[in-house]
């Protein structure tokens, strides 16, 4: 019966360290993505990592990155900027992408 048990734990580990994983891989992406928001929005150094911030807190309201887009949408058309929902989806994956290489190599 312990064998059965340590692999239910074994089991256990692994499904919250996945779950950990991914949780730093979406956050890290949407910091990357709101940095190069920011720099679209001519943002930079403090600013742009508080903007950064705000696109993070952002994707903490629903799965996905529907909310983040929601986040930034209202900025970049405030700012006039001809960014598409499909430039936004594309930089997305890219940058989710980059952050799963940078916190696969920490």
């Amino acid at each position: 019966m312990s064998s059965f048990n340590d692999r239910k734990d074994a089991f256990e580990n692994k499904f919250a360290h996945d779950e950990g994983l991914r949780f730093r891989v979406e956050a890290r992406t949407c910091k990357l993505f709101g940095l190069w928001v920011a720099e679209q929005l001519g943002l930079n150094g403090a600013d742009a990592t508080t903007y950064a911030g705000e696109v993070v807190a952002a994707n903490l309201e629903e799965a996905g990155f529907d909310d983040v887009k929601r986040k930034v949408r209202p900025d970049i058309d405030a700012k006039g900027l001809d960014i598409s929902d499909h430039m936004l989806d594309t930089m997305l994956d890219q940058f989710a992408q980059t952050a799963k290489e940078q916190i696969m190599a920490e």
